[in-house]
């Protein structure tokens, strides 16, 4: 989208210095302009007690040199680094000063200040629904800085935002958001909402080709920061890094998917330990037989391999027993 900032560009006769002598000897003048008409007394005239025109004179200009020095005063402006003020005259839009330093511009210009620094927010677990329709807790961070001015001056409604945002939450959640704050809140929540319905918390299937919010970590940050440029773009704000960093189900589902989880990570282990144990069994079958430690019939074989896995696969170790007598 087109931006309509331009930089207002400074030069040397807006030296704030320059123009802060400048009301010195406007402020030393007053000051002896008044001590001049103090003693004064005797240039009004004893007749009808009205001044004369040699004292109306200096009087018509002090005053009019003390509101030319309060007007000037109104010009001055410090910009520190990474800060910049917005200028409207009556109006009109004039630019926008990034240089840093002490300057005095025309009093008349309306003088706004905005900070281009970065600023960090923590946006709370929301409560969404993913593309399974499981409820799931989901929070992010957002690091973003103001790029451009002019959008974000004049092309949204701070104050609006700002009413409109603290009358939507909840009193026991009630965040005092200020400025431009309440717009990135609100557009924040509402593209992690977008993009956390569009996947699945966790892979059910065990089907890994799926992109998951667990899995895709770094897909879905990417997918939500393009999220949020295109919905922040509007204002001038720049999106620096956004970053999911809180995931979680919902409490009311909670227990049953950790259940769920518990059963998925037994049944996973099992599945370990019995090809472990079914390789062991047949590296033991192998050994006796090719070392013809014993020779076993098939019957004797199928007695062995279901002790060995009994022994093997159990949760708790096994009792030995021994056998004294013949083993047939």
């Amino acid at each position: 989208m087109e931006t309509k900032e331009f930089n207002k560009q400074l030069k040397g006769k807006n030296n704030g210095f320059l123009h802060l002598i400048i009301n010195l000897v406007m402020l030393v003048g007053i000051i002896l302009l008044i001590v001049w008409m103090s003693g004064l007394d005797g240039m009004i005239n004893p007749a009808d007690g009205e001044p004369t025109a040699m004292v109306l004179l200096p009087i018509l200009s002090g005053i009019i040199l003390f509101f030319v020095y309060i007007l000037h005063c109104i010009g001055f402006m410090i910009i520190q680094p990474n800060q910049s003020r917005v200028l409207t005259f009556f109006g009109r839009y004039s630019g926008t000063v990034r240089q840093n330093g002490f300057f005095w511009i025309n009093p008349f210009y309306a003088k706004r200040k905005i900070s281009l620094r970065a600023r960090n927010m923590d946006v709370p677990p929301i409560k969404v629904n993913d593309k399974n329709g499981n409820p799931i807790m989901i929070g992010l961070v957002l690091v973003w800085k103001i790029a451009d001015t002019y959008k974000a001056v004049f092309d949204i409604d701070v104050d609006t935002l700002q009413t409109t945002t603290q009358n939507a939450q909840n009193a026991q959640n009630a965040q005092q958001l200020k400025g431009y704050d309440s717009f990135v809140h609100v557009q924040s929540d509402a593209a992690l909402r977008k993009v956390a319905g569009h996947y699945a918390y966790d892979n059910m299937d065990h089907n890994n080709a799926e992109l998951t919010l667990r899995s895709g970590a770094e897909e879905i940050n990417t997918q939500l920061e393009n999220e949020l440029r295109s919905r922040l773009s509007i204002a001038g704000i720049e999106v620096i890094e956004a970053r999911i960093n809180y995931l979680a189900y919902a409490s009311e589902i909670a227990s049953v998917m950790l259940r769920r989880q518990q059963a998925d990570a037994i049944i996973s282990a099992r599945e370990k330990i019995v090809e472990g144990a079914v390789s062991m069994v047949e590296l033991a079958l192998n050994k006796l037989s090719e070392r013809e430690v014993v020779q076993l019939d098939e019957e004797k074989k199928a007695t062995m391999v279901s002790n060995l896995l009994v022994v093997l696969c159990a949760d708790e170790s096994a009792s030995p027993v021994i056998n004294t007598g013949s083993i047939y």
